[in-house]
């Protein structure tokens, strides 16, 4: 159990929100009291699609019968349920595939010792969007970049009608295209490295596996993000997340290095 604590707090050895507080956010709408107006309008682009940037935060959704988790090292974030499973809120759990089933098995049985996050390697973008750390998008013509307060990485969305690409080199976080279906930005990605952990609690993504996240601004200050997983080697049927995006104001990303003092994975052990 001690293996497991603290394997789970070494992702998160940074401090929490201490990054450019209370600076203002340029632009926000205000009501007649002052007060940010969050259920404003979404901003729009010049081409007239609603502009995703801004700096974002997964919220916690209470879902019954899962207890959220609570930030193991000092700091003051709550983990959405998914965080720590990815299929937290789905009815009846993940369709796994026989053989799955037995690798998400044998990671529960050796304590997550080969988690990605525990090793501070990239955890790909299930994990990144089920993480509290804020997310910063910034929307330009063809493309939507993301960086990730999270181990200072990008995530690139190009949005300029390319196809995906013919036998990619595996990635971490796959090759992203996406289109506007109305106000709905409807990406897909493929071509991730093999038997990947879709979230800390080592289920499983391949290399099989298409991604289809759907981002729609709701008003300016929420966002709601669903998730599409079609990973026929590891699951019998598709399957998807909803998760809900809150606009962080007055503050602003921060360095964050997984392995700075890092002085834990010499203690993992496993089982």
């Amino acid at each position: 159990m001690k293996t497991a604590i603290v394997c789970f707090a070494l992702a998160f050895c940074a401090p929490a929100f201490a990054q450019w507080v209370n600076y203002p956010t340029a632009g926000v709408p205000r009501g007649k009291d002052g007060k940010p107006n969050l259920s404003a309008p979404a901003p729009r682009t010049a081409d007239g699609k609603p502009d995703l940037s801004g700096l974002w935060r997964t919220r916690t959704i209470e879902i019954p019968g899962v207890e959220p988790l609570t930030e193991p090292v000092a700091g003051s974030l709550n983990f959405p349920p998914e965080f720590g499973n990815i299929a937290a809120g789905l009815k009846g759990g993940l369709p796994y595939q026989p053989w799955a089933l037995a690798l998400w098995q044998s990671r529960q049985a050796n304590l997550r010792l080969d988690s990605p996050a525990g090793k501070c390697q990239p955890v790909g973008i299930l994990q990144r969007h089920t993480n509290p750390l804020p997310k910063k998008f910034i929307q330009a013509p063809g493309l939507l970049a993301i960086l990730y307060e999270e181990d200072n990485e990008f995530r690139q969305i190009f949005t300029d009608g390319r196809p995906a690409p013919l036998d990619p080199l595996p990635a971490f976080n796959g090759y992203s295209s996406g289109t506007w279906v109305g106000s709905t930005l409807v990406v897909k990605t493929v071509g991730f490295k093999d038997e990947w952990w879709a979230d800390r609690r080592g289920n499983p993504l391949t290399s099989a596996a298409t991604v289809t996240e759907r981002f729609h601004r709701i008003d300016y200050g929420h966002l709601e993000l669903e998730i599409s997983v079609d990973d026929p080697k590891a699951y019998t049927r598709p399957w998807s997340v909803t998760l809900q995006q809150d606009l962080a104001l007055n503050t602003e990303l921060m360095e964050y290095f997984c392995t700075e003092n890092e002085k834990d994975r010499s203690h993992m052990l496993g089982k």
